[in-house]
């Protein structure tokens, strides 16, 4: 049995139906995540951490098979330039593990979250439930419901 992570909490507070899959976790790579829980790579969405200037982070989310492109993120989001948070970085704005960075154990912690648009085109989404080692499925619906995403094209 899977401990409950905040993340899942939330989701049980809300009745949203979600389901948890465990894997091995000293993994950080998103590609290797999915496949160690049985899922396409265009299902998992790896969340990363962005920084805008004056030193705002965003949680941006992008498929596992993709790679995020700071450049359509910066146009989309109205700056002249976004950059990647280093892991230690990233690890001190969330106060979460890199590999367990995840928007809905972020909820209401002032960051903004942008979700690629391939998501729309899933029924369901695998993210980190808040906790390396454990992922969750749900609707891509219930997600977006959730942590209110701005939804933009962010992916190469």
């Amino acid at each position: 049995m899977v401990q409950k992570t905040q993340a899942m909490r939330i989701l049980d507070s809300q009745d949203i139906h979600y389901s948890s899959m465990t894997y091995d976790k000293s993994e950080r790579d998103a590609l290797a995540i999915a496949a160690d829980v049985g899922v396409p790579p265009e299902e998992v969405f790896k969340t990363l951490v962005v920084v805008r200037q004056p030193n705002k982070p965003l949680l941006v989310m992008v498929p596992a098979d993709r790679q995020l492109s700071l450049k359509k993120l910066a146009q989309g989001v109205g700056e002249k330039k976004v950059k990647m948070a280093s892991h230690a970085e990233a690890e001190r704005l969330t106060g979460l593990q890199v590999g367990g960075i995840s928007p809905l154990a972020l909820l209401n912690k002032g960051f903004q979250i942008i979700l690629d648009q391939s998501a729309r085109d899933r029924g369901e989404i695998v993210l980190s439930a808040g906790q390396r080692g454990i992922q969750i499925c749900m609707r891509v619906s219930d997600l977006i419901q959730v942590v209110n995403p701005t939804i933009l094209d962010v992916a190469d």
